[in-house]
């Protein structure tokens, strides 16, 4: 390496087209294909072995730049470490950029916006303390840090961003830019640093009690603004916030009082028809004559649905913060069983949920639509009962 350098010319590295390495002394060698293409290559020893790493092409790459990453290398060679390695570990993302490209990656398997816009958020926000660190260098300790302050007082939380830390680390690995065992692991690691998370609170949604919906339901007409009747649309049709939020005009049969939810837009990739009670409709039917959007419920951003948070901030607003917009869901299903006399299949049909095994599912294919229309009838008369009342709607099917 102490071989005289900078043998070459700029007209010389112009000229020659005869392949073959044409040196440059200190390992700098431009390299000329048969093509007549030329790249830059730096040569040097280790263990007694040829090692060579590519500088980029020429002229793109000039003799001066070329000689001036050489001599990095060289100095780096001097000091035992290896170039190769340590331009890979330049090229290596840091945990916030492997998040983003784990993202990327994944897009086509989230059926909507509001699943994507979670994610994004809990590995953004979250999980903000990893960001700048380099993917490789993420360990158990650092995974500890960001789940401690969450792992006792948001159980869910905690559990669904260790998930999605454990996935981003994978994902470094298969890229290869992590080596080992993953620090975000649950079974075999981290269950036996963390504490066991309360039972209750493992995999439900906050609801309100179904007692208690009438009185909070009939407080929202009250409210003008479009949460407020996105929501009253979501309790009355016991339907998800993504299927709302995201619904779009060209679903809604407005004659026959049918909404029917796209197989792309549902949890279980299924088409799902949600048959209107009469509020139900009257909400829709106000806001067909006044829409400027191809969402029933637009946000405040031209063209685009309201934000999944929005539900979040208006109970919040009405003091009903420690309840879920998805638990009305249950709060519907629990009306459904203890106060009604539906069979159990057309109740759980209403929630777009799968009734019986593959087998009875390929034999019933109908979706109960007209008895399902008499339950969200009788679940919005019920809605609309007066506080305090002691009348019961016991619902038929004969």
């Amino acid at each position: 390496m102490a071989r005289a350098t900078s043998k070459l010319t700029d007209t010389e590295c112009k000229a020659v087209s005869k392949p073959g390495m044409l040196g440059d002394g200190g390992g700098l060698y431009l390299n000329v294909k048969a093509t007549g293409a030329k790249s830059w290559a730096f040569v040097w020893k280790a263990n007694g072995k040829r090692r060579e790493m590519g500088l980029g092409p020429y002229p793109a790459v000039a003799l001066a730049k070329a000689r001036k990453l050489a001599g990095a290398h060289r100095e780096a060679v001097a000091e035992g470490r290896n170039p190769i390695a340590e331009r890979q570990k330049e090229a290596e993302p840091a945990f916030g950029e492997c998040a983003d490209m784990f993202l990327a990656s994944m897009e086509g398997q989230w059926r909507n916006a509001k699943h994507r816009a979670q994610w994004r958020m809990t590995l953004t926000e979250y999980a903000k303390p990893l960001s700048a660190k380099r993917v490789s260098e993420v360990g158990t300790d650092d995974v500890l840090k960001v789940l401690n302050p969450l792992w006792q007082k948001r159980p869910e939380t905690a559990s669904r961003l260790r998930g999605r830390i454990e996935r981003v680390l994978d994902y470094a690995k298969a890229r290869g830019w992590r080596t080992g065992e993953n620090p975000a692991l649950w079974r075999g690691h981290l269950k036996n640093i963390l504490p066991a998370r309360q039972r209750l609170t493992h995999g439900h949604h906050a609801a309100m009690p179904y007692a208690d919906v009438p009185v909070f339901l009939q407080s929202l007409p009250q409210r003008d603004a479009i949460t407020a009747r996105a929501l009253e649309f979501l309790i009355l049709t016991a339907a998800r916030s993504g299927e709302v939020l995201e619904a779009t005009w060209n679903e809604f049969d407005l004659v026959a009082g049918l909404w029917t939810v796209p197989a792309s837009r549902m949890k279980a990739g299924k088409e799902h028809r949600v048959p209107l009670s009469v509020r139900a409709l009257a909400i829709v039917k106000a806001l067909h004559k006044t829409r400027h959007s191809d969402f029933v419920f637009p946000g405040y951003a031209r063209g685009k649905p309201l934000s999944n948070m929005a539900f979040a901030m208006l109970m919040k607003r009405m003091n009903a913060d420690s309840f879920t917009a998805h638990g009305f869901r249950s709060a519907f299903r629990d009306w459904a069983g203890d106060c009604t006399s539906f069979p159990r299949d057309v109740a759980e049909q209403a929630l777009a949920h799968r009734v019986g095994d593959a087998t009875e599912r390929a034999y019933r294919r109908a979706d109960a639509l007209e008895k399902r229309r008499k339950l969200m009838a009788a679940w919005a008369d019920y809605c609309s009962a007066e506080p305090g009342g002691n009348v019961i709607p016991l619902a038929r099917t004969n």
